[in-house]
């Protein structure tokens, strides 16, 4: 797929990973559309590279249907979407307080969260940018669109406190395989990215000895990943139209311990 001139979506693109996307995509010619809930950062971005900031709560049905509205109005309809909007937190299944000794569960609410906003989100937005996609007409390539979502290694190997987180990014890499089947006859390509340990704004604010332990666990290269990492391989998946229904791991060769 040449990228130059279409339009692109990036959900969670005010920051970290999203950003990292946005600006790599506008950087080859890509109209962009950022879907953000921090409107200074959001503005920013898309005042940078010349694309739209759209103020989106991916959780809300309405704020996505808003946001595709306008990013089409301004730019026309997306022939690819980058799912990079979630949250993550760690919280036991169960645990004892260590004072106390009180034994108590994993709060429903936040684990209900966890799911609505890493996994739900995601399938609501590139469901929604699917259909958006089926009314265009096919590229040279063959291609209608193409679709990448974030996942996690927690997906496969969640530590110690990452129940929920773990199920909600296992969620998105077990959608992947039969979305992309859904949508094959449409010619919409769907492929997933599961993130290692990353150099995102959250991140690099821990402490120095956090961060230089982190990067020793990685086996090589040892150093935390770098956003732009990211956004090569998102761009890779959308270029390379043989692509499809597949989960990368971004990881250098790292398998997360228990804690």
């Amino acid at each position: 797929m040449n990228v130059a001139g279409l339009t692109a979506i990036v959900t969670g693109g005010a920051s970290g990973l999203g950003e990292a996307a946005a600006r790599e995509l506008a950087g080859k010619g890509v109209k962009v559309a950022i879907f953000d809930l921090n409107e200074e950062a959001g503005s920013r971005v898309a005042d940078d590279i010349g694309g739209t900031y759209c103020k989106v709560n991916v959780t809300d049905d309405a704020s996505v249907e808003a946001g595709f509205a306008k990013a089409r109005e301004s730019l026309g309809q997306e022939r690819i979407l980058i799912n990079c909007a979630g949250i993550g937190s760690a919280t036991k299944t169960a645990s004892r307080d260590r004072e106390t000794g009180e034994i108590r569960t994993h709060p429903m609410e936040a684990f209900d969260s966890m799911i609505q906003v890493n996994l739900v989100a995601t399938f609501r937005c590139l469901a929604k940018s699917a259909a958006g996609m089926m009314t265009l007409d096919f590229l040279d390539c063959g291609d209608r669109g193409a679709i990448v979502n974030t996942a996690s290694v927690a997906a496969q190997d969640g530590q110690i406190g990452q129940a929920a987180y773990s199920a909600s990014k296992a969620g998105i890499v077990g959608m992947t395989l039969p979305v992309a089947r859904d949508l094959s006859s449409e010619g919409i390509r769907v492929n997933t990215i599961l993130p290692g340990i990353f150099a995102t704004p959250l991140l690099e604010a821990a402490p120095e000895k956090l961060k230089a332990a982190l990067a020793e666990s990685v086996p090589f290269p040892k150093r935390l990943g770098k956003p732009h990492e990211y956004a090569d391989l998102a761009l890779q998946l959308i270029t390379n139209s043989y692509f499809n229904g597949e989960s990368v791991r971004l990881d250098g060769a790292i398998r997360m311990a228990p804690r």
